[in-house]
């Protein structure tokens, strides 16, 4: 075991795609983590298919380095505001954090929260502005707006006083002089840790106390917990008490982060079974563990995240409960009814549905699962758009189709019983061009602009305040009117007063009529009408939607028509058949785009689009229905 005054526990901190993960590999190489000609890929520590792709770190992974004679414990932890939850969990295992800053965009709604959770935890900041030696760099303003924003969240004088490293986290680089230290090597890093990061608290002669902080599922053995040791030891087979916590209200009831209005709810005697550490990467089994380790531990048999792990007798030490976040996004997860179902994979039961959501939810807490009273659909429930869309990309690349609806938010009622709604902070960075319809748009969306900046650089910063609802759909839209060029991020900031009204989309579908095989003589006539979705010899269905129609209101067609075959030479005969490039639809952009009468089709092989009706007569009757309904009222 390392001795405590040797053990440094820091978490890596940063808005998305600000160089957390990338850091890390020059830090395991630095460290010589790997052998000399061993090939390691890119950004090791996302090790997911999915993390690789989209370039996003998705579940918090710990990791650990030696360097001289200490052991750094190291945390990556998510940048996208969808997994922020997870990012407070994690702050209660580290004594610091390494604050990571891009040296051309400076602090990010994601830099602003992770920062206030750190600074109330009374962490004390590393701050490290990479990207320094990017063409359109600007190190010392983007440390000048990190300083003002310690100063916004009520840093004390002495967490104003970081340390400040200045490098490239790609190029392996980290400086205290920017402009007078040599840019190799980051033995600037690992001494700042070391001097900077505090010992871990802990007596290790006292009874073993820890707090589980992460969940995660080992085949053949169960549910495993992960946190620091708080103080004492433990050895492998030894009892604990698992005392189990939980708060009197939910998130969105309470008026701040420091309400202490919990209570136990059970303690349990069990035996920790297996212990683990970290060594690199690699989990390593150990027979004991002591005050300032990060471990992981399996053998209790009911763990939820918060539990208090303490030695037996010492039940009235239990810790407060985590924050578990609330979700704001709720969609419906239901059998594929399509005609098209098993074609591309297996098409699934709901019984098959509900047991993958439930081994979900072992690992994934802000994850919330709920009857429908339907034989056909579950609702899930998480804490944005992206959070539900890994999953259903996780769950179609196990060979499972399914259909979902679209995104929808999820509401509560205050005590004076108005109607509240999630609203999030959205930061825009855009070509001084596009701002005004941006500002348009957004306005008419329900957000309100609360503040305005110019870099002075061909580009403006924008902040909103804004309803959940407003984003929806909007991503797309926003890439659309500003030519590719605008930077938008948000994050959750709580719940507000009802917005009122919010336009949704102004441009109907078009929908086939028919069965078949799509044909370019058809498609030639129908692009004039809108934006298609299918090329020429695409299968399609009745209800199936092969467009966006360039006016409100659906357009129903026949993709499938051919030309008639007649003895007469047409005029037209020897015309090419000229058809722009369809819209290729991504499961991101299906998600966004959809109606709330649609569904989107979700298969190993490819992503669709269809009313929830497939029927021209269903929806027809479904409309009058509606319509008599209004009139009663």
């Amino acid at each position: 075991m390392t001795p405590l005054d040797r053990i440094r526990n820091l978490a890596i901190i940063a808005h998305i795609d600000h160089g957390k993960t990338t850091l890390i590999d020059s830090i395991f190489r630095a460290a010589h983590v790997f052998r000399e000609n061993a090939q390691v890929a890119e950004r090791v520590m996302d090790n997911n298919e999915l993390e690789r792709e989209r370039g996003i770190t998705i579940r918090s992974k710990h990791c650990t380095v030696a360097w001289q004679d200490y052991r750094i414990n190291i945390i990556d932890t998510p940048g996208h505001a969808d997994f922020s939850g997870e990012v407070e969990r994690i702050l209660s295992m580290v004594d610091s954090v390494l604050l990571l800053v891009d040296a051309n965009e400076g602090p990010m709604p994601q830099t602003r929260y992770v920062l206030m959770r750190a600074l109330r935890l009374g962490l004390h900041p590393i701050v490290i502005v990479n990207k320094a030696d990017r063409p359109n760099a600007d190190p010392h303003k983007a440390l000048d707006k990190t300083f003002e924003l310690f100063l916004e969240l009520g840093a004390t004088d002495a967490q104003c006083d970081f340390p400040v490293l200045y490098g490239s986290g790609l190029h392996g680089w980290m400086v205290r002089d920017l402009e007078r230290d040599p840019h190799e090597g980051m033995d600037a890093l690992f001494e700042t840790i070391v001097e900077r990061v505090p010992v871990p608290r802990g007596d290790e002669n006292a009874p073993f106390l820890m707090q589980v902080s992460t969940l995660g599922w080992r085949d053949h053995i169960g549910r495993t917990g992960t946190g620091r040791v708080l103080q004492g030891r433990l050895r492998r087979g030894e009892p604990i008490s698992v005392i189990s916590t939980r708060a009197r209200r939910a998130e969105w009831q309470r008026q701040n982060a420091d309400d202490d209005d919990w209570e136990v709810v059970g303690v349990e005697l069990e035996k920790a079974t297996y212990l683990w550490t970290t060594k690199g990467l690699d989990s390593v089994a150990c027979d004991e563990v002591g005050a300032g380790d990060i471990v992981t531990i399996a053998g209790p048999k009911a763990l939820g995240i918060g539990d208090t792990f303490a030695a037996p007798g010492l039940e009235d030490c239990a810790l407060p409960p985590l924050d578990i976040e609330e979700p704001t996004v709720s969609m419906l997860f239901m059998v594929n009814s399509g005609p098209f179902a098993g074609r591309d994979g297996t098409a699934v039961t709901i019984r098959q549905i509900k047991t993958r959501l439930e081994r979900e939810l072992r690992t994934n807490v802000a994850l919330r699962v709920e009857e429908t009273g339907r034989g056909d659909a579950m609702k899930v429930s998480g804490r944005g758009e992206l959070h539900l869309a890994i999953l259903v990309e996780e769950m179609r690349r196990e060979g499972m189709e399914l259909c979902v609806s679209p995104p929808e938010i999820i509401t509560h009622r205050d005590r004076d019983g108005a109607l509240l709604e999630p609203f999030e902070d959205l930061t825009i960075d855009v070509p001084v061009d596009y701002q005004g319809t941006v500002i348009d748009k957004l306005t008419r969306r329900g957000g309100r602009l609360a503040n305005f900046e110019n870099s002075n650089a061909g580009t403006v910063r924008l902040q909103f305040r804004i309803p959940t609802r407003g984003l929806i759909g909007f991503r797309s839209e926003f890439l659309t009117d500003t030519r590719g060029l605008g930077i938008m991020a948000s994050r959750f900031i709580g719940y507000d007063r009802w917005a009122g009204e919010i336009s949704g989309r102004n441009r109907g579908s078009m929908i086939s009529m028919d069965t078949g095989e799509a044909t370019s003589y058809s498609l030639e006539n129908l692009q004039q009408r809108g934006e298609l979705f299918v090329s020429p010899m695409d299968p399609v269905y009745e209800g199936m939607i092969i467009g966006e129609h360039a006016r409100p209101g659906d357009l129903p067609c026949n993709p499938t028509k051919r030309k008639a075959l007649t003895n007469h030479r047409a005029s037209t005969k020897d015309q090419t058949v000229t058809l722009d490039v369809p819209r290729a639809l991504t499961l991101d952009a299906a998600l966004e785009w959809v109606a709330p009468d649609e569904l989107v089709e979700v298969t190993p092989k490819s992503v669709r689009v269809r009313k929830a009706l497939l029927t021209l007569e269903d929806r027809k009757r479904l409309n009058k229905q509606q319509a008599a309904a209004g009139q009663a009222r």
